[in-house]
């Protein structure tokens, strides 16, 4: 080996002992106190300059520096409050800055534990940083504090090092005990060295040995830190109010989050006893993240806030928490924090996003977290329980990520072995989501690309009950507080909307294919949007999502099939016979069939307290928050029509605003129209130019092969793209964003997260038809990006529709080797287009 590859720890009777340093060698010392450290410090420091070797001080924690200015080569100053990736990441930044062969000195790593509060964490940091340092040949320098980390963590380190060794100071002289020395051996390498001068005396004699050890005091098996913390929060609860606040701000900094518009509401309506409810069902450590928070806190507002109004029919909730601490230690444990690094990067945020997306469905869980899911699964029995997302950034004020990331349905049926597999690949399910195109595509567009979006995750009780072989609720739902979908100028916007759905809640926040739902204003609940006789049953709910046990899976059924079992409550609250219907079919000669049903919710929405309820809820939320709320629920109903409402999520709902009234244009309409229609668009009072129209012709899109519908979707995309900061309306058949190519555009959202306009045009020979999707997952995106929505159904009395307005300016992107693509996409440069809307007469015009 050549000597340069060989260093020295500054005290020539340890380097006989351990034969000397190696490059690569990480280098831990278990101290008493961080002086002790210090003393080793200083040596290793001196003999570096003395060798010329660049040193390296990496400064985070609390305690009296290590070195001095000038002692080291470069000092990094790196904040551990801002967590573990950023902490990490900016460490691995660093190292790879300084190169090959360096030399570094690291704070004390127990001072990581006031800001993570959390050994397991510091484990995690070393395993990520050291072998990085190996790769390097680096020599470092680490310590910790005796008997203040689990015998986890230290196994962990141990593991992990190349070099572990004991520091003592006993009697005013100090010993070194080598516990780990990689790649080395003699015969007297383990033994304890008594520190004399610059020697390093060997102690072999039994006598002296155990005379040593019998005089060092060691600790039993430790606590995890944050174990210890809420240990101590429990018997704060017999201290003075003031200390008991003082207390439950600490866990809140734990486990809620930094300083918030959230956190102030949780630290108005939590008490301590409350954090440490919801600290004894976490599993993990860290945060419980935004859709957690959320759900928790509106109960209490209500509960606190509400008195007696909704206390009787609130159904109570038993969740647990994946902690955010879970998911870094997923990553860390099963090898991926390198990958996980190279996607934080600008070059590679896209890149290596699809790599670690296929890691994260396959890893392996801790055995300690693997033995708590197993726990809160036989407490669930055979329950179905749904698995959420809940990351640090979610539902909170400014951002939704609606619909970005996953939620997995566990239907729970099967031997307990099957049941824990499906429970642990729901978990990677929703890890995966981090990387899917759209979430990061979200968290780009809205300027999060640096923050650290931690994922925990809420996993709940699906609200329901036995309908033969399905599991399913009476009622779900989407509720907003501020009704901006108005389609009659009597509406109160503030008294909120519903937006309704028989079964499980999958269709009220997705676009389903063929399927719409009951928008319900809470004004006047039994009003309903303009709309023909005819169309009534058409723009229905025909088939309800329900778990299904046999099949072990979430499913769909017919309405009518559902509606033939025993519901335990009233049929007729939520669905009346369609008797119109029943008489075509009898003339049509089908007089055996029985009437259909049409969900239309009659019975519900005037004669239960329901709709009043749900009004109350969402204005004392919106209340509280000082902000337009949105919310998930579901409702069950007895045979005497008594029922719980079970409030699964909360958040503040992103809006626009109405914005001041606007004239609207009187002359010169008819040569000049674009469009014109009567209700039916989102997005308030505007006067906005447009620069450009990107119109998707319906005839030619609809001769469009699967695969050229796609294709049509893709090039959408890249112009969205081409034209990002122009003012710019997307105009197409049927509904965007649809998941089937025959309904529409099957796009992304990040394909069309530019434009300032959307519109969705009906065409009934093509079988095209918008779908007014208020407050579902795409509706968020909508209006979080600020962009207008508008569905135009062409051929109506009250709608005004002249594409020829655009189609007979040329067409500015042309595709030469794609003739059929050039005949589908006609974008137009509109100079003097602008787009007039009016939410009181609900008029809106383009010309």
């Amino acid at each position: 080996m050549n000597i340069r590859d060989k260093a020295s720890t500054g005290m020539p009777g340890i380097d006989q002992a351990i034969d000397k340093l190696r490059l690569g060698d990480n280098v831990v010392w278990q101290v008493d106190t961080v002086a002790d450290y210090k003393r080793m410090v200083e040596r290793f420091a001196e003999q570096s300059k003395r060798d010329d070797r660049k040193l390296v001080y990496v400064r985070f924690g609390d305690h009296e520096p290590l070195l001095e200015d000038g002692d080291a080569d470069a000092t990094y100053r790196v904040e551990a409050e801002k967590g573990f990736e950023s902490f990490a990441t900016a460490v691995h930044t660093l190292i790879e800055q300084e190169g090959r062969k360096a030399f570094y000195v690291f704070d004390s790593l127990t001072d990581l534990l006031q800001h993570w509060h959390s050994d397991l964490m510091i484990g995690n940091f070393f395993k990520v940083a050291c072998p990085f340092l190996y790769e390097l040949d680096t020599v470092a320098y680490f310590a910790i504090i005796r008997n203040a980390h689990t015998y986890g963590t230290i196994a962990s380190i141990r593991e992990t090092t190349q070099l572990l060794l004991e520091l003592y100071q006993v009697d005013g002289s100090y010993y070194v005990h080598p516990l780990k020395v990689w790649n080395r051996y003699s015969p007297t390498m383990f033994f304890p060295h008594l520190i004399r001068g610059e020697e390093a005396v060997c102690i072999t004699a039994s006598t002296e040995t155990a005379e040593l050890f019998s005089s060092i005091q060691r600790g039993g098996e430790r606590l995890d830190y944050w174990d210890i913390l809420f240990q101590k929060a429990t018997e704060a609860l017999a201290l003075a109010p003031e200390k008991r606040e003082e207390t439950k701000r600490l866990l809140m900094s734990m486990m809620i989050g930094p300083e918030s518009r959230m956190s102030e509401l949780c630290d108005r309506y939590f008490t301590l006893e409350d954090i440490l409810a919801i600290a004894s069902r976490e599993i993990g450590t860290g945060f419980i993240g935004g859709k957690s928070v959320g759900m928790l806190v509106a109960r209490k507002v209500l509960e606190r806030e509400g008195g007696d109004r909704f206390t009787p029919y609130m159904e109570p909730h038993d969740s647990f928490y994946l902690g955010t601490d879970v998911y870094y230690t997923y990553i860390v444990q099963n090898g991926w924090w390198k990958l996980r690094t190279k996607q934080r990067t600008p070059e590679g945020y896209f890149r290596h996003a699809p790599e670690l997306k296929e890691n994260l469905l396959r890893g392996k869980f801790p055995e300690k977290i693997r033995e708590k899911l197993m726990q809160m699964l036989e407490y669930f029995g055979q329950s179905p329980i749904i698995v959420r997302s809940s990351s640090l950034l979610e539902d909170n004020f400014g951002n939704a990520f609606a619909g970005k990331y996953e939620s997995v349905f566990c239907a729970n049926q099967g031997t307990p072995e099957e049941r824990f597999e499906a429970l642990e690949q729901a978990i990677r399910t929703v890890y995966a989501s981090t990387m899917n195109e759209d979430a990061l595509q979200y968290r780009m567009n809205r300027g999060l690309f640096e923050r650290d979006e931690q994922m925990a995750i809420l996993v709940q009780r699906v609200s329901g009950d036995h309908y033969d072989d399905h599991f399913f609720p009476h009622l779900a739902g989407v509720g907003n507080s501020s009704n901006l979908y108005v389609w009659d100028k009597s509406i109160d916007m503030d008294a909120g909307m519903l937006r309704l759905v028989f079964g499980l809640g999958t269709r009220a926040v997705d676009r389903t294919v063929g399927d719409y739902v009951k928008i319900v204003s809470l004004d006047n609940p039994q009003r309903s949007p303009l709309m023909h006789a005819e169309d009534y049953r058409k723009y229905s709910q025909h088939d309800v999502d329900v778990l299904s046990l046999k099949e072990n899976a979430l499913t769909s059924r017919r309405l009518e099939d559902v509606l033939a079992v025993d519901l335990k409550a009233d049929k007729e609250l939520f669905a009346t016979q369609d008797y119109e219907t029943m008489q075509r079919l009898r003339e049509l000669g089908y007089s055996d069939r029985s009437a259909p049903h049409l969900l239309d919710f009659q019975k519900l929405l005037k004669h239960s307290e329901f709709p009043g309820l749900m009004r109350d809820m969402l204005a004392l939320l919106s209340r509280v928050y000082d902000y337009p709320v949105d919310i998930e629920f579901t409702a069950n109903f007895t045979k005497d029509d008594q029922f719980k409402v079970n409030l699964l999520q909360c958040r503040p709902l992103q809006t626009r605003g109405l914005g001041k009234s606007v004239e609207m244009p009187t002359a010169d309409r008819e040569r000049n129209l674009f469009f014109e229609i009567k209700g039916n668009f989102m997005g308030g009072n505007v006067r906005l130019p447009i620069d450009y129209v990107v119109y998707v012709r319906p005839e030619p899109y609809l001769a469009c092969t699967e695969q050229g519908k796609y294709a049509v979707a893709r090039q959408i995309g890249v112009i969205n793209a081409a034209l990002k900061g122009k003012q710019v309306m997307l105009i197409g058949p049927g509904r965007w964003g649809t998941t089937t190519p025959s309904l529409g555009v099957p796009i992304r959202f990040s394909e069309l997260s530019n434009m300032s306009v959307i519109c969705e045009v009906s065409s009934v020979e093509a079988g095209f038809m918008p779908e007014l999707s208020y407050g579902s997952h795409f509706f968020q995106d909508l209006v979080e990006s600020g962009i207008f929505y508008a569905a135009i159904f062409d051929g109506r009395d009250d709608v005004k529709f002249q594409p020829a307005r655009v189609l007979e300016r040329p067409n500015l992107l042309m595709f030469p080797n794609n003739e059929q693509l050039s005949d589908v996409i006609h974008i137009a440069k509109t100079d003097g287009m602008e787009l007039f809307s009016d939410i009181v007469t609900q008029r809106l015009i383009c010309l």
